[in-house]
């Protein structure tokens, strides 16, 4: 379907450099979070399975 004057398409949006300033923050601090979130979710499970196996 050929584009019309009231379709446009989407045009991506321009960050200022504080802007992306922020934006890098915000991965880092997202990225450190998961980190330490994945890292205490495999100790939990090595807990667990430690616990499990002494147990007979």
């Amino acid at each position: 379907m050929p584009e019309t004057g009231t379709q446009r398409a989407a045009e991506p949006a321009t960050i200022p450099s504080l802007n992306r300033k922020w934006l890098n923050r915000g991965l880092v601090v997202r990225l450190a979070i998961y980190l330490v979130g994945s890292h205490l979710f495999a100790a939990f499970l090595f807990l667990l399975f430690e616990l499990g196996s002494h147990r007979h």
